[in-house]
């Protein structure tokens, strides 16, 4: 099994990825920390305190993380996509856990040195827990076996700006630091993860089966795709998240390419865009393994054999 640690900012999405990597058989999560992002960290973790409980898994820890990017100011919370509390409006029981009182960055220097080599890190919001934990221990850069990032687009439009996705946009400056920092990266970005849509035909399958967890997921998904309705004329929602759980349990899912990536801190019409160099000879070495392509069909099927731990 693998060791994996996931950062969250638990809107739906990363609702569906806990989920997902709980019922896997080929992880073992050893903590979820979480961070600002689709709403604030406090509702971050207590979103995930509550989601822990109802897949019956409260063993996993919990460390709440950074309140706020490293350099800017806290933008406005994911409302349209994710509802007022995150979760797509849908009211869960208040947890009986708490989060640790170790910090994310402290949790996640102290578990990637008592396990060299064998711990990766999947971040699905802000990478700012990550940047700190490089600022205040940077050899964990040659520990970690390896971080799967969600963020970012390198070769299709944004979707909080018309070049740059959210999570990115988040924490510019953070995102910067950790992908020009050596750490090893895989970014399981946009041009990836909007190819893998749940559908309404999905929700109806959850709905019939009946079970509390299905009919939480199928109310909360039925909120995200009507705004992606709303703002893209999608016909379902993108499992961006979870997607970024599959490569970690089959890197097979999707091709990836060595590429150089710098983010965008410029503050100017392409802030928060991460670059690629995708010439033939690029300037500088690659730093990232970016996912082009992905097999979205085996991808989807695999998640929904999983996600509801059936």
């Amino acid at each position: 099994m693998k060791k994996v640690i996931l950062d969250v900012d638990t809107g739906i999405d990363d609702a569906l990825a806990i989920s997902y990597a709980v019922h896997s058989p080929h992880l073992e999560v050893c903590g979820i920390n979480t961070t600002f992002g689709n709403i604030t960290v406090e509702e971050a973790t207590r979103n995930t305190l509550q989601m822990l409980e109802l897949l019956g898994a409260t063993h996993i820890p919990v460390y709440q993380g950074s309140s706020r990017p490293i350099v800017r100011e806290l933008t406005g919370k994911a409302r349209l996509f994710h509802g007022e509390n995150g979760l797509g409006n849908v009211v869960l029981p208040e947890p009986t856990a708490t989060a640790q009182p170790e910090s994310a960055t402290q949790f996640l220097i102290s578990t990637i040195k008592a396990n060299p080599h064998q711990v990766t890190l999947i971040t699905v919001g802000s990478m700012t827990n990550l940047a700190r934990a490089i600022m205040a221990a940077p050899e964990i850069v040659t520990l970690i076996e390896q971080v799967v990032v969600m963020g970012g687009a390198v070769s299709v439009p944004g979707n909080r700006t018309p070049v740059a996705e959210a999570n990115i946009c988040a924490d510019p400056e953070a995102a910067a630091f950790v992908f020009q920092s050596g750490i090893p990266l895989t970014m399981v970005g946009l041009d990836v993860t909007m190819q893998t849509l749940l559908t309404r035909d999905h929700l109806r399958e959850w709905r019939a089966l009946d079970t509390p967890l299905a009919h939480v997921f199928a109310d909360m998904c039925q909120v995200y795709m009507d705004a992606y309705a709303t703002v893209g004329n999608l016909r379902g929602c993108g499992l961006h998240d979870p997607l970024a759980v599959g490569v970690v349990i089959d890197p097979t899912f999707v091709k990836k390419v060595p590429m150089h990536v710098e983010v965008d801190t410029s503050g100017g019409a392409s802030d928060a865009r991460t670059i690629g160099d995708r010439r033939a000879n690029p300037a500088k070495p690659a730093n990232v393994q970016v996912c082009l392509e992905v097999d979205h069909e085996r991808f989807v099927e695999h998640f929904l054999q999983h996600v509801l731990g059936h």
